[in-house]
C-alpha cells in the first residue's frame, strides 16, 4: 500500500489485548512466508476478514 494513503492510529489497548496482539504476530511470523510481519500488517488483515464476514451476513440479513 502506498504510503500516501496509510493513516497513523494511536489507541489504548489493555495489557492482556497487546499481549494477546503479540502472540498472533508472532503465529503469523511463524506460519507465513512473506518475511517480516508488523503488527499494523496483522491488524489490517484481521479488520479486512471481519469486515468481509460483517458483509456477508448483511447481505444475508436482508
Amino acid at each position: 500500500m502506498n504510503e500516501a494513503q496509510r493513516i497513523q492510529l494511536n489507541v489504548r489497548v489493555s495489557k492482556d489485548t497487546s499481549d494477546k496482539l503479540d502472540e498472533i504476530v508472532e503465529y503469523y511470523q511463524e506460519n507465513t512466508k512473506v518475511g517480516r510481519v508488523y503488527k499494523g500488517d496483522v491488524l489490517t488483515d484481521i479488520i479486512e476478514k471481519s469486515y468481509e464476514i460483517m458483509q456477508k451476513q448483511k447481505k444475508l440479513n436482508r
